[in-house]
């Protein structure tokens, strides 16, 4: 077993398609095969090893797809580290991980010379881009120009490890996802069985960290003869022309990211019609925000549930599940994330491993071919996450609908407790947000003498609009039950976001703690 084989079947079948857009580049799938070969016979000609982990660290760019087909075919652990990460976090997985090569940009590259004299493992730094002046540094272009570009087939084991992916360290210190080859395979199989199946003529977007959630879709699509179109960041207004200029078909988008496409002018005068699926996830959005979305789009919305843990989604909302809600009188789907998609054995359990039914609240379980095979060096984080009974312990509350439908309640770790009452924030944010005025919010538990914990919003007001903190305190009246309502509002101009675009819970609630020794009351 071996993923890299099926880069070179597509480039047998569409050799002068594009297979990566990328600025104003294009490289076919017949360039990816050659220059993905070239790369690994040149990583195995520096001495690395089957299992050997190999580091990259930058933007996006069509050299990071390069390198993860490269790796797969020389049997080599691609160790993906997120552009954001601030020195400290990036030299925290460097020490972690101890790969024996590391990639990186120009703007990394500093970054990785500080951290790697603590990483005697890493012999080989090899930069994308000329580095002159900066020694010990290979340059990219000319490892591959020396190696030959006959296809390599490492046969792999399905248990053996080919990726280390890094959480975005939202909840704390990083830890990384071991992803095995069969995980990666069963990745690929139940995206394409799901709602990824690929039409002629396709074009993907990808403007999130293709290191992360957004790179699951890579070999997938690339199975397909898809056409990635790479973007090196986010702004909304370049997101739409480039949707209108390359045709683009289907997006990934995280909530935050729509709520900024929602937000530009220009999408009301951009051409959107190329689009046939635009799916969302990595973090809750409101029901109001999504038929908004659903608006400007067009019917074309669908949503997954995954982690890192189950090496992509397990859970889908699909298109037509949108339409049910939206347009056949079944409004709360929309408070749903949807039902267990593909070879995935989802479950919400109690306490005691049992089923949850009617409004029991339990924890998502999965179990099955893309589950994790643990966290990487970190054994207490991985007897917690897998435990003794063979399932995966996501640590999302959620509770079951009669049809199947698993409607997220809250994380584990962030529901807070309020005069006795457990509090779920999701819940409270979604009914914000129904406000007019509201763009984004935060809710959480701050200390307070007489309930423990009190519920607090942080809002973040549409751009003109204006809203005092009593009347979104009265606005929960009637929508929610007294002790889950906010008993205080603050205002804030933006929410800290973590590096994969996700709203950072913890570092809104850290001034409200600061100084206490429990985080809860």
């Amino acid at each position: 077993m071996n993923l890299g084989m099926y880069t070179a079947r597509s480039a047998r079948f569409w050799a002068d398609r594009p297979a990566i857009l990328f600025r104003d580049r294009a490289l076919t799938y017949a360039q990816l095969e050659q220059r993905s070969n070239r790369l690994a016979h040149a990583l195995l000609a520096l001495g690395l090893q089957r299992g050997d982990r190999v580091t990259v660290a930058a933007p996006n760019r069509p050299e990071i797809v390069e390198l993860e087909c490269a790796l797969y075919k020389a049997g080599l652990v691609k160790v993906a580290l997120n552009a954001r990460l601030a020195p400290a976090e990036l030299a925290d997985a460097l020490a972690n991980a101890e790969p024996a090569a590391c990639f990186a940009g120009p703007e990394h590259r500093g970054m990785v010379d500080e951290a790697a004299a603590q990483v005697p493992a890493l012999r080989h730094r090899i930069a994308f881009s000329p580095a002159p002046g900066q020694g010990g540094w290979l340059d990219y272009e000319a490892l591959l120009a020396g190696a030959s570009d006959a296809h390599i087939h490492v046969e792999m084991r399905p248990d053996e490890l080919a990726v280390l992916h890094y959480t975005s360290g939202s909840t704390g210190k990083l830890k990384a996802a071991m992803q095995t080859v069969g995980n990666r395979m069963a990745s690929l199989r139940k995206t394409i069985m799901g709602r990824m199946h690929a039409q002629r003529g396709d074009v993907l977007m990808l403007c999130g960290p293709i290191t992360h959630a957004s790179g699951m879709f890579i070999q997938p699509m690339l199975y397909q003869g898809v056409t990635v179109l790479l973007m090196e960041r986010f702004q909304p207004a370049e997101i739409l022309e480039a949707i209108e200029k390359h045709k683009v078909t289907m997006c990934f988008f995280v909530p935050a990211m729509i709520n900024a496409l929602l937000a530009e002018p220009s999408i009301r005068t951009r051409d959107l019609s190329s689009l046939r699926l635009v799916t969302y996830g990595a973090a809750p959005m409101s029901p109001s925000r999504i038929r908004e979305a659903w608006a400007a789009f067009g019917p074309v919305l669908a949503q997954g549930y995954g982690a890192g843990e189950t090496t992509g989604g397990v859970i889908a909302l699909g298109i037509d599940d949108h339409a049910l809600a939206i347009e056949g009188g079944r409004p709360e789907l929309l408070s749903a994330c949807g039902r267990p998609a593909c070879e995935s054995d989802v479950q919400v359990l109690d306490a005691q491993g049992r089923p949850v039914e009617g409004d029991e609240i339990g924890e998502i379980c999965v179990r099955g071919p893309d589950v994790f095979a643990g966290f990487w060096r970190a054994p207490e984080p991985t007897r917690e996450a897998l435990g003794d009974d063979g399932w995966l312990h996501t640590g999302d509350l959620a509770r079951v609908d009669r049809e199947g439908y698993i409607h997220i309640v809250d994380r584990k770790k962030e529901m807070l407790v309020s005069g006795g009452f457990n509090v779920y924030p999701t819940e409270v944010e979604a009914v914000l947000a129904q406000h007019e005025a509201v763009y984004e919010v935060c809710v959480i538990g701050v200390p307070d003498d007489h309930w423990g914990e009190a519920v607090k919003a942080i809002v973040v007001l549409r751009e003109g609009a204006r809203a005092e903190a009593g009347e979104l305190m009265d606005f929960c009246r009637g929508r929610l039950a007294d002790f889950k309502r906010p008993r205080s509002v603050d205002f804030t101009e933006h929410l800290p976001k973590n590096a994969n675009g996700k709203l950072s819970r913890k570092d809104v609630r850290e001034p409200y703690w600061r100084g206490r020794e429990r985080r809860v009351n």
